[in-house]
């Protein structure tokens, strides 16, 4: 059981660079028109909004289990980049995607939202690392 949220951590981490680094940009490439590949990047991006959340709070329950996974430094410095991927997930989907939906200043939202998704692929990569080298 103690292995569970390194677990976890690597779906989290692994899920939003396959997303986001390889199975949106191939959408572009291949899909005939930029708006069906942004439609179905846009359905991608809710699931993996889950899927962030999911882990997310996985990782919590296990973090205040009473035998945590790792040691109480690298849990509690583990749970401020879990709790930060997880608001950042949840911010572009409720704050950020309505915007590019509505082409709202698109290029803005688009990189703000882009910029949020490199935020939390790096929280779930610290996640993983600090879980990765425990004792």
């Amino acid at each position: 059981m103690r292995t569970v949220p390194l677990w976890v951590a690597a779906l989290w981490w692994g899920s939003l660079t396959t997303l986001g680094f390889f199975v949106v940009p191939m959408l572009f490439m291949h899909l005939p028109s930029p708006a069906m590949a942004g439609a179905m990047a846009a359905n991608l991006f809710s699931a993996q909004t889950a899927v962030s959340v999911v882990c997310g709070l996985l990782m919590l329950v296990f973090f205040r289990s009473n035998q945590p996974p790792a040691p109480v430094d690298i849990a509690q410095s583990a749970t401020l980049f879990v709790v930060g991927g997880v608001l950042l997930a949840l911010l572009v989907e409720f704050g950020v995607t309505p915007h590019i939906i509505a082409r709202d200043n698109l290029a803005l939202w688009h990189r703000v939202g882009t910029g949020m998704y490199v935020v939390q692929w790096i929280c779930a990569g610290v996640v993983f690392g600090k879980l990765a080298k425990r004792p």
